[in-house]
């Protein structure tokens, strides 16, 4: 991954995102309406409780960065933008999900659906199937696609930019039997005596050929 975020900074950069989608009319964003985004307890996970100070130092970091610019809308207040789409080119449908992974965590193709519905529509499951399928085959994935977890029927699909997400336990089989675990234990145990038996034997070999060498030197 390209652009890699702290939690704080991927938060801010997905309020960025999702205000201009939903609230095009008050963006960009001052740092007061910025920071009160960041802190919103709907369509956030974790909930974040965020001072400023905070939000400019990730304001600062993503201006490093080059995924969130100072606006030249000449206001009375300095106002914030993102460039995230021009920077990685993502098409609107792939900014929407992208914004939602980045706020809300982990997701299935259903949560994602329902929840990015505000900021593009999605004729069904199938296109935002298609859209997560873009995000990961490209040459630097954006987004990955995690195992289910137990009691869940769907996989979750997770975003890269705060790095490779916990991997969680494919739900299905039951766990083995006492006794087969006493066999594998066993078959361990097995096989790191022939891993020993092995080093043993290539270091004895090398010692042979030592002590000839060594006898040689007196023929």
């Amino acid at each position: 991954m390209e652009i890699i975020l702290n939690d704080i900074e991927a938060r801010v950069l997905g309020c960025l995102v999702e205000k201009e989608l939903t609230t095009p009319e008050y963006y960009p964003l001052s740092l007061n309406a910025l920071t009160n985004a960041c802190n919103q307890k709907s369509n956030r996970e974790p909930a974040m409780s965020l001072e400023e100070e905070a939000v400019v130092r990730a304001l600062d970091s993503l201006r490093f960065k080059q995924v969130a610019v100072l606006s030249a809308d000449g206001g009375r207040v300095p106002k914030y933008r993102h460039i995230l789409a021009e920077r990685l080119g993502l098409l609107p449908a792939e900014l929407a999900v992208t914004c939602e992974l980045l706020l809300r965590g982990p997701q299935t193709v259903g949560e994602l659906r329902a929840r990015a519905e505000r900021m593009h529509p999605f004729p069904d499951a199938a296109g935002v199937e298609e859209v997560l399928r873009e995000l990961m085959e490209r040459e630097q994935p954006l987004v990955t696609r995690l195992a289910r977890q137990p009691g869940r029927k769907e996989p979750r699909y997770a975003q890269l930019f705060t790095g490779e997400q916990e991997p969680v336990a494919e739900e299905g089989a039951p766990p083995p039997e006492a006794a087969r675990l006493r066999v594998m234990a066993g078959d361990e145990r097995i096989a790191q005596l022939e891993r020993e038996m092995s080093l043993l034997r290539e270091e004895v070999a090398a010692l042979r050929l030592m002590v000839q060498e060594f006898k040689a030197q007196f023929e």
